[in-house]
């Protein structure tokens, strides 16, 4: 959060406040919190009205004894410098209507745009930063049109951020007046989402126009209109009527157009270049139209009287022609996409990766997961036997459990392992907090509810933040290894890849092992190359002997 915006006051200047009372609603970038007083007076002052928006760290409201002075405090600002201040607005005002005859008018919608700051009107719906990376979102589906009633606490449309698709509430009854953008267009956070509020007391063209910048919206149009009538203008003139015969040979002068090789062995193979069609620029013909020329493609033109017969019985291999065009598809980046490529690209240049492969035994963990599934109420899976053993490994290598932050290393003494999901748009990672206290079907059961979540796109940020630490499985995808790249904030992830069987020496004879891969990618700032291998062990340990984790 960096911003707040007052959803609603629940106490006015002058009144009464006790320790616990409700304050105010402060909408967040991420929910409409509840802001309670933490002590006893009277509200002297708020920092903006219902609606407006406060900086962290701004002024919000001063509570003290009833009379006392608090303008060092305000400087200026707030309710009641307003309206102490408000019967000296009038001189400037009649000091500008006389300059109007000096200096160029102001258009009506320029001025307008200035006067208004749409970010302290109560019917200003402006788009919430809904999670910690968004910078925009997308929407999704309006739940309300234009004309629409609204309630507080209806959902006013589905925003898809950079991670999830969210539903937006609102937080104020009235009408919508105005909607931001369409169905799948994007918006700025921060930007002008809808207006909600009493239909004909809300000059909504004004507010549109200040949110543009003083650019009406009918302008806007007008421009449009222009630039597509000036580019049908410019198609039309370019579109020419297809040429036949010789036309497409020859230029404006009546000159032939082909190369002068062409040309040469056109004369020395007695082949009349009219009757050639030509595969360069503008129908020129070339070299290889004149080698690839076959008489029998033209038996409705005359042959030239020099033509020489063929003295081949072999046929000619017949010209290809392609049966499609050259053409692409551009598929617009998700909001989850861009910030997927924002945050790997960041951490891939940003931070010193190293790189440790570990082969694992997997046999012991294969009949021990036969045996818990018959007693587990959900299915465990080896990625849910991966998870406990990574964060019971991460109780006993805290350093693994850690993040860079510039000046000093940060080691978290929780363990909420993510588990990367692949989803359509890119890739999610779902967090299953304090991995290390949980049992192998309490593990099981709430990953399988993320993962369903996390595909229908209905996860909330407090359920794909806050991990320590980032596990990576293509092993149901057959891919025996790979590398992954460090999800921040954490300063490892595990990239796993399938079980297979090899044959190893047992004994006298040979016999067959599950074996799996695991590389795991480390931040060489605060992860070094010993600590990271002494955490591989320990997993292993755990998996190939996974009673171990039981115990």
């Amino acid at each position: 959060m960096t911003e707040g915006v007052i959803a609603a006051w629940h106490k006015k200047v002058g009144d009464k406040v006790k320790k616990g009372d409700l304050l105010a609603e402060v909408e967040t970038d991420k929910a409409t919190m509840e802001l309670e007083s933490y002590k006893d007076g009277t509200l002297l002052h708020i920092g903006t009205e219902k609606g407006g928006k406060l900086q962290v760290n701004d002024l919000l409201a001063i509570i003290g004894a009833p009379g006392e002075d608090i303008s060092s405090l305000t400087k200026g600002g707030g309710q009641a410098s307003e309206k102490s201040e408000s019967p000296k607005k009038a001189e400037p005002k009649k000091e500008a209507a006389k300059s109007t005859t000096k200096q160029p008018a102001m258009s009506n919608e320029s001025a307008t745009a200035t006067a208004i700051d749409i970010s302290k009107m109560e019917e200003v719906v402006l788009m919430p930063r809904l999670s910690d990376t968004m910078t925009e979102g997308v929407i999704a589906a309006w739940h309300k049109n234009v004309g629409d009633k609204v309630k507080k606490g209806d959902i006013l449309a589905e925003i898809e951020t950079d991670k999830a698709t969210m539903e937006l509430e609102s937080y104020k009854n009235g009408t919508l007046l105005y909607q931001g953008a369409a169905k799948g267009e994007k918006i700025q956070v921060n930007d002008l989402l809808c207006i909600i509020g009493e239909k004909g007391k809300v000059d909504v063209d004004a507010v549109v126009a200040a949110a543009k910048g003083g650019v009406s919206k009918q302008s806007t149009v007008d421009s449009h209109q222009s630039s597509s009538e000036s580019s049908k203008a410019e198609s039309e003139k370019a579109t020419a009527a297809p040429t036949t015969g010789n036309e497409q040979h020859s230029n404006g002068n009546g000159r032939m157009k082909a190369s002068p090789l062409a040309k040469k062995l056109a004369k020395e193979k007695g082949i009349d270049l009219k009757a050639v069609h030509g595969s360069g620029d503008g129908g020129r013909i070339v070299k290889a139209d004149v080698d690839s020329f076959s008489p029998q493609t033209t038996v409705d033109r005359p042959q030239s009287k020099t033509a020489t017969p063929a003295t081949s019985s072999q046929q000619p291999v017949a010209k290809f022609t392609p049966t499609t065009e050259e053409k692409f598809v551009d598929t617009p980046n998700s909001q989850m996409r861009k910030t997927i490529a924002r945050r790997l690209g960041e951490s891939m240049f940003a931070a010193p990766h190293f790189y440790l492969t570990m082969e694992i035994n997997m046999d012991n963990a294969m009949s021990a997961r036969v045996q818990m599934n018959e007693f587990s109420p959900v299915k465990i899976s080896f990625q849910d036997m991966l998870i406990k053993a990574c964060a019971m490994a991460l109780r006993q290598h805290p350093a693994v459990n850690s993040s860079w932050m510039g000046d000093f290393i940060r080691t978290y003494q929780h363990i909420h392992i993510g588990s990367a999901v692949a989803v359509p748009e890119g890739l999610i990672v779902p967090v299953i907090k304090f991995a290390d206290q949980k049992s192998f079907s309490q593990i099981a059961a709430e990953a399988k509810e993320l993962y369903g979540k996390a595909k229908d796109k209905k996860l909330q940020p407090h359920e794909f933040s806050g991990n320590t630490f980032t596990i990576s499985n293509l092993g149901m995808m057959d891919i025996e290894e790979f590398t992954a790249i460090i999800n921040p904030p954490d300063s490892c992830i595990l990239a796993v890849g399938k079980i297979k069987e090899i044959v190893v020496k047992k004994g006298e004879g040979f016999g067959v092992t599950n074996v799996m891969k695991v590389t795991m990618s480390c931040d060489h700032r605060s992860v070094d190359g010993a600590v990271g291998a002494a955490f591989l062990q320990t997993v292993k340990k755990f998996m190939e002997n996974p009673i171990g984790m039981l115990v």
